[in-house]
């Protein structure tokens, strides 16, 4: 048994030797076996993990590890939080696995591109997905980190890992990641649903802001209606959601895409 620190931050984790997703195996057990907040699952291989776009990912096992959290977020007064103010939790995620992230790499450029990427020095090494129950009771969060990964097994030229970045990887830092990770989720939506779903009070917005790295860039956006969207990143609405501006100066938000930064 591994990830003891980790397991210090969440009333239950399961640790699978292999799954072929772990978002899809939480989103399946959490509303059948009753599973509460914070409830996590994790593994060091995933053989049919999922982006974003419904973009397969795939890592050699023991190169990385693919985490999954189950939040049922309700506000402080016990009702649920509404579902425009979910747009938050992904990006929630992000901020916390770009900070567990700089912890053990103090001297890198990391940050997240909007939506759901966390980059380190302009190459991805965690994509973040969150996904709704069936039910609509509850989110699940699921991170892919490349951690063990060497360049020979980089997926695309554009990836990176802790080890590559030179970390020295082993048990023990993995965990530390995790749990730092697991912490700030923690915190964070503690935080955002104690003062009622906003992000601008609970802080996470200027949080948001401050470690994105889409913001003032230029940005292509492929919408999910099929558009491309040409425009400058300018800031993060009150949704969460990206805030473009064309050439013009004329401002709309998306809520969701994949961008590409534009160098």
């Amino acid at each position: 048994m591994t990830f003891d620190r980790s397991r210090e931050v969440t009333p239950a984790l399961y640790e699978l030797p292999s799954s072929s997703s772990t978002n899809g195996e939480l989103v399946a057990r959490a509303d059948r076996e009753g599973l509460g907040d914070l409830t996590v699952l994790l593994t060091r291989y995933q053989s049919a993990g999922r982006g974003r776009l419904g973009r397969s990912w795939n890592a050699p096992p023991g190169a990385s590890v693919a985490v999954s959290v189950l939040l049922r977020p309700t506000l402080a007064d016990g009702t649920t939080t509404t579902p425009d103010r979910l747009g938050w939790i992904p990006v929630l995620a992000g901020v916390a696995m770009t900070e567990a992230v700089r912890s053990v790499l103090p001297d890198a450029e990391v940050g997240f591109k909007w939506p759901n990427d966390v980059l380190v020095g302009g190459r991805k090494i965690c994509g973040v997905l969150g996904e709704m129950l069936p039910s609509g009771k509850g989110v699940v969060i699921g991170a892919g980190l490349n951690t063990r990964m060497t360049t020979d097994e980089l997926p695309v030229p554009t990836a990176t890992s802790l080890a590559i970045e030179g970390a020295s990887v082993d048990d023990a830092l993995e965990d530390l990641v995790i749990a730092t990770y697991l912490e700030g989720v923690r915190a964070r939506i503690a935080r955002y649903l104690e003062v009622g779903a906003d992000a601008d009070a609970s802080g996470l917005r200027a949080q948001a802001r401050a470690a994105c790295l889409t913001l003032g860039r230029q940005v292509r956006i492929e919408l999910p209606g099929g558009e491309e969207l040409r425009a400058t990143a300018v800031d993060l609405d009150p949704d969460g959601r990206l805030v473009v501006a064309d050439a013009e100066g004329n401002a709309r938000s998306v809520a969701a895409g994949d961008v590409t930064h534009v160098r």
